[in-house]
């Protein structure tokens, strides 16, 4: 038995060297590239945009796929729009409706002005047989008072007078009422030019919610969840797609206290994902947030102090985005390395290498 135990001595000592080496290994090699640098972990995320319906509808098709990519103004999908047709197909009825009307209102303007000149004429005619009564009765007075004509001819001149000058009288509210009627033609003009330019104004609108049936893509990106289906009833607001914008791509993590107050935006970070350890992708701090994002309920000494953790945004290039957009894709996990000493050299293993 002691023959044994000696044996297995060796054995066991190459075995905790081993151990010894390999978590001295880890312990060193987690401490990273030295003291000027700071690491912290995260994910490859990028700026969502739900495609959705402004109008409630039923779901016509769906042009795109999930992994599609899909450029600025292209159509991704339907919403049947024959209600809207039959709204705009009414409206250009009632618009034609409306011209008509101001057709007409122009033509009794035409007729109620021509009524007023009419009444104008009327007036002075009237005018002129008054005075032509008014002559007759003058010298009908001069010529009873010297006996040369009877009284009834006198009676009958004077009656003449006044017939005449109330013809005048009435002549001129013929022209007053006239003149009335052409200000309510005209005011029926402008109300059949409003209701025409209502009527144009709701084609306009409904031309508009036709348009905005067609569901079309805000940016550049790629299409990430097909929500809907062909078919499906969806109301106002209502989700069909949802896609990135691989344009604005950047990863997010998480530093100390003492780490983040020493980041500033614009400086550089260097990204290792964990699928392609290899790369090590340029980016720059856009965002660095004002307040701890794991904060205890109480904070009374420095030890928990350190504790605070604060979010930290590094933008991806935009340039080299475009270059490799088949290869971007969220949610891949990674370390973002930041040089916090200006003195300090990045080292080879983080040098900035894409493909």
């Amino acid at each position: 038995m002691q023959i044994s135990a000696r044996k297995w001595i060796p054995a066991v000592l190459v075995i905790a060297i081993a151990a010894g080496g390999y978590f001295g290994w880890r312990y060193y090699a987690d401490r990273g590239p030295g003291a000027g640098f700071v690491s912290g972990n995260g994910r490859i995320e990028a700026t969502e945009i739900d495609i959705a319906t402004k109008l409630a509808g039923r779901v016509q098709d769906v042009l795109v796929q999930e992994g599609d990519f899909v450029s600025a103004g292209q159509t991704l999908a339907h919403i049947q729009i024959d209600t809207l047709q039959a709204q705009r197909n009414e409206a250009a009825a009632q618009h034609q409706q409306a011209v008509n009307a101001e057709a007409s209102a122009k033509a009794q303007i035409a007729l109620r002005e021509s009524d007023q000149r009419a009444a104008e004429a009327g007036v002075a005619q009237r005018e002129s047989e008054l005075d032509a009564a008014r002559r007759r009765l003058a010298r009908s007075e001069t010529l009873s008072k010297e006996g040369a004509s009877s009284m009834q001819e006198l009676d009958d001149d004077r009656a003449r007078a006044k017939s005449a000058q109330a013809a005048v009288a009435a002549a001129k509210a013929q022209v007053t009422a006239a003149a009335a009627a052409v200000t309510a033609a005209r005011a029926q003009q402008t109300g059949a030019e409003s209701a025409v330019a209502a009527a144009q104004a709701t084609i306009e609108r409904i031309q508009a919610d036709i348009q905005d049936s067609d569901l079309k893509a805000p940016r550049a990106g790629r299409v990430q969840y097909r929500v809907a289906q062909p078919g499906e009833v969806l109301g106002a607001g209502g989700k069909v797609l949802n896609m990135v914008d691989l344009s604005d791509v950047y990863m997010t993590f998480f530093l100390p206290e003492q780490a983040a107050g020493r980041v500033a935006l614009g400086q550089d970070v260097h990204i290792v994902l964990d699928a392609a350890p290899q790369w090590v992708i340029p980016a720059k701090v856009t965002f660095v947030s004002a307040t701890a994002q794991f904060t205890p309920k109480t904070v009374e000494t420095q030890s928990e102090r350190q504790k605070l953790m604060f979010r930290v945004k590094a933008q991806i290039d935009r340039d080299l985005l475009q270059k490799h957009l088949k290869y971007v894709k969220t949610g891949l996990p990674g370390v973002a390395w930041v040089k916090l000493d200006a003195n300090e050299e990045w080292p080879a293993n983080l040098q900035v290498k894409v493909p």
